[in-house]
């Protein structure tokens, strides 16, 4: 009984003791491809050595485009998701242990295009190395060290400012089916004055609206931004991977004491990613196609947003959500609603209309809404509202002719003013921001 309990601790020395070795930058652990698909490459001789999220690389020089994530592990061996579709790899070839992703953000990234594993895509040259590391899955500030919410901030957005305000540190939603103007109602946000710093994350976007995102979107603002780009034919292990390395970069800009404005198009193309990875893992669909882990992994992404610790700056996240076929209770859509701190819903009927953006006034809120008014402005925002909901409920009523005017005063006043609102409202990306939304909006109820 001696001996054995002896071996077994010898076991578990020499098991720890690899695993040490296996982290040192110049020993090099590594295992075999035993099988290869369109999903997932298995890899034999690695099951001790490796932890889930770490990284593992195809080549001996540890080079960017031939790595992978290990999203199992397992007896037998572990299955790797690899950052490049297009990665040739036969049966045999020899698999090497790289560990946790991290990057090191520095100053000098505004103003730079890269992607999702912290490298640069502009041809502007290397990117400049911080002095510390950061991983990619950092968690979130401890619950009773982080600032309160209570600093209003200014859109620039007329709309947004006027119903659904923001604070620094809150976390909204863009909820909208495609083709509404999600991406330019975002495009507005990033020429807030509010901000030091803004990161954006495009995940599954189109190729060739990238550029047009950077040059009629951000325009002169793209100096103060950091981009982050994964297009829609990369690997899901990529896109799955890109609102994680610009919720980094933010957490960083956030600890020097910045105000950054997170900006991720769209989170659903992430929850579309992180399902295919989880399916390639061997976990069941439970809800439309959607295992069980992208329901647990949009909180851990979404609370890493928000206020930081005393001393730090905060993230302020706006996500756009693109519902399915317009269904508002879509499974991703539904689970994020409840995570943020208020959502904007943009309505295909008011698209249609021409009124942009095409923000549905009655089924958005902010949550926090009450610290960014006052008395006054809160009980002007009330009676507004009213108004829009009983000029809305009566549009087929005065379709149908039966409208009366002097018979109901409040819809009398509805029928004036609601049209001049949605005047008032009406923005594009070549508008100027908005300064003072009250203001102008009296200028408008006055004629000027």
């Amino acid at each position: 009984m001696v001996d054995r309990d002896l071996h077994m601790n010898s076991l578990e020395a020499f098991a720890q003791t690899m695993d040490e070795l296996a982290d040192h930058p110049i020993i090099k652990i590594s295992g075999v491809v035993v099988e290869v698909s369109n999903a997932q490459v298995r890899v034999k001789g690695l099951s001790s050595f490796v932890k889930l999220g770490d990284c593992v690389s195809f080549s001996n020089i540890g080079s960017d485009n031939k790595l992978g994530e290990v999203v199992r592990i397992d007896p037998q061996g572990i299955t790797v998701k690899t950052f490049d579709t297009t990665l040739l790899i036969g049966l045999g070839e020899r698999v090497y242990k790289v560990g946790a992703l991290k990057l090191y953000p520095h100053q000098k990234w505004k103003g730079r295009v890269i992607n999702a594993l912290g490298k640069p895509i502009d041809d502007l040259g290397p990117l400049p190395k911080g002095e510390c590391n950061m991983k990619l899955d950092s968690a979130p500030p401890e619950p009773l060290r982080r600032n309160r919410i209570g600093k209003p901030l200014k859109s620039g957005v007329r709309i947004v400012d006027l119903f659904t305000p923001l604070c620094a540190g809150q976390r909204v939603g863009i909820f909208a089916g495609s083709g509404i103007g999600k991406t330019t109602l975002l495009g507005m946000f990033v020429k807030s004055t509010a901000f030091d710093t803004v990161v954006i994350a495009l995940v599954g976007e189109r190729g060739r609206e990238v550029r047009d995102f950077l040059e009629d979107a951000l325009g002169a603002n793209r100096a103060h931004a950091v981009t982050i780009v994964a297009t829609g034919d990369e690997s899901a292990a990529i896109r799955r991977l890109t609102p994680k390395t610009a919720t980094c970069v933010a957490e960083y800009f956030r600890d020097k004491g910045d105000q950054v404005l997170l900006i991720v198009d769209s989170i659903t193309r992430y929850a579309h990613a992180a399902r295919d990875v989880a399916l390639s893992s061997g976990e069941s669909a439970v809800a439309r196609g959607y295992p069980p882990s992208v329901f647990s992994d949009l909180p851990k992404l979404l609370e890493r947003v928000g206020p930081g610790q005393n001393g730090f700056g905060s993230i302020t996240g706006v996500f756009s959500v693109l519902v399915d076929g317009d269904d508002h209770n879509d499974p991703v859509a539904d689970a994020i609603r409840g995570t943020l701190d208020g959502h904007i819903v943009l309505d295909r009927a008011i698209a249609d209309q021409g009124r942009f953006p095409a923000v549905n006034i009655l089924k958005s809120v902010s949550r926090l809404a009450r610290n960014a008014w006052t008395p006054e402005q809160e009980k002007l925002v009330s009676t507004l509202r009213n108004l829009i909901a009983r000029y809305e409920d009566t549009r087929d009523l005065r379709l149908m002719g039966g409208y009366q005017e002097g018979v109901d005063a409040e819809l009398d006043q509805a029928i004036v003013l609601v049209p001049k609102i949605y005047d008032a409202m009406l923005q594009t990306t070549q508008s100027n921001p908005s300064q003072d939304v009250f203001r102008e909006l009296a200028q408008v109820f006055q004629g000027k």
